[in-house]
């Protein structure tokens, strides 16, 4: 008689496990707390408590809340930096240890521990570099206003990585789905005088450069990774080609697209810090918050949206219930590719009236982190590239007003953010599990 054990159900012991799984409970086998993220808050608190404490300036730090168009007016916020700087610190340094302490009872640390630091963090490092300025008084609620209008383009590209990867697909191309939609967009708008129908051709410039993805990514099985930055390189050089060849030879002509106007909703505007964001916006900026929740509502709450997130988790088992794996993933990638470009034209039509070379300055690679810090979800994906075109806008800000700080280190210092919040945050995040793997029916 045979006792060799039956091939075992996945997650269920073998016939032959009888005493050494007894006991065996799913928080041994989980994967095991790391310190990461302990050393990495420390590390971050020591540099606070040196820089933004012991070392931080002496006087005030002023933020402004209400603008002069505001409806309600608020008084301005004054706080001591140094001793702001040594209570932050102390509470940054409280986080550090709070995690560590965790780690040493093996237990993860809480979802909030994360966040809480980073606002924290920012709140110190804001009040060092504003207290240390020549000028030591920023408007918040321009800070604000300004930093959701730089990350308008950053969040349609992480909308586009979201809704191709998951469907399976790597969308390394957002860049240059961005730059076409700007080139477009502004050819377009310059010949017609219509900019509306450069933001509808932007959409379409954004939706073919993704169909090129998903030809070779799809149906030649091509590396997706390859292709996408084939892609960027590609387009980069003819938009480049033709901005040198037909644009400048004349601008008045092909490189004059105008601006969308501003929508401003009476009374709601003039709402302080929240009016400006929510309520006195371009289309493209209405049609941000739009797609943020039609993409989550669509993709998490319809069968649209089950389908698309089963082909990208386990095609061979959607195949088997007769979802058509390639043809989802191909729309999917197409409809991507057609927000990012809609994110392009706000270069061209909201942000500057005209087309320049690399006018994206890499903002498709800062919305892949985005779409990677947010885990794979729109709204999750929001809130990082807020974060991103926070960092965007506050070295500008600090430049203008006379910060100590290089000019030079906080130029990099969106994609500081982008290299820290990939490497050093996301810890846990986990793409869809078909994310890059070509489907071959077989």
């Amino acid at each position: 008689m045979s006792t060799t054990a039956t091939s075992p159900v996945p997650g269920q012991p073998r016939q032959g496990d009888s005493q050494q799984g007894k006991g065996h409970t799913p928080a041994q086998s989980a994967k095991p707390v790391t310190w990461k993220l302990p050393v990495t808050l420390l590390v971050l608190a020591t540099v606070a408590f040196i820089f933004f404490g012991l070392l931080g300036p002496q006087g005030t730090a002023k933020f402004g809340i209400s603008s002069g168009g505001d409806f309600f007016q608020l008084p301005a916020i004054e706080v001591p930096t140094f001793l702001s700087g040594i209570v932050l610190s102390m509470i940054l340094l409280g986080l550090a240890g709070y995690a560590a302490f965790l780690k040493t009872k093996d237990v993860r640390p809480p979802r909030w521990l994360p966040a809480v630091f980073t606002v924290v963090f920012v709140v110190a490092f804001l009040i060092w570099v504003v207290g240390g300025a020549r000028t030591p008084s920023i408007s918040l609620a321009g800070l604000i206003a300004g930093s959701v209008t730089l990350a308008v383009p950053i969040v349609f590209g992480s909308l586009s990585g979201v809704l191709c990867e998951r469907a399976g697909v790597v969308n390394i191309a957002i860049e240059g789905q961005l730059l076409g939609g700007a080139f477009t967009a502004a050819l377009v708008a310059s010949l017609t005088h219509n900019p509306y129908l450069g933001l509808f051709a932007a959409a379409v410039a954004g939706a073919l450069v993704s169909m090129v993805l998903a030809l070779f990514s799809i149906k030649y099985v091509v590396n997706q990774i390859i292709v996408g930055v084939v892609l960027n390189v590609l387009v980069s050089g003819l938009t480049g080609f033709l901005f040198s060849t037909v644009m400048q030879s004349d601008p008045d002509k092909y490189n004059s697209p105008g601006r969308l106007p501003i929508i401003d909703i009476p009374v709601l505007s003039g709402i302080p810090v929240i009016g400006p964001i929510l309520f006195k916006q371009s289309v493209v900026g209405y049609l941000m918050y739009v797609a943020v929740i039609v993409i989550w509502i669509g993709l998490f709450k319809t069968k649209w949206g089950l389908r698309v997130r089963a082909v990208g988790e386990h095609p061979q088992a959607a195949d088997t219930l007769g979802i058509k794996v390639n043809a989802t993933r191909f729309w999917n990638v197409t409809l991507g590719g057609a927000v990012a470009g809609i994110g392009g034209s706000f270069f061209t039509l909201v942000a500057i009236d005209s087309f320049t070379k690399e006018i994206s300055g890499g903002r498709g690679f800062i919305a892949l982190a985005a779409m990677i810090l947010g885990r794979w979800n729109p709204i999750g994906a929001f809130f990082a590239a807020l974060l991103f075109g926070f960092a965007d806008n506050l070295q500008s800000i600090v430049t203008i007003i006379g910060t100590p700080v290089p000019s030079q280190f906080m130029a990099m210092l969106p994609y500081v953010v982008t290299v820290f919040a990939v490497a050093g945050l996301v810890g846990r995040s986990r793409p869809p599990a078909a994310d890059g793997i070509p489907y071959v029916k077989g």
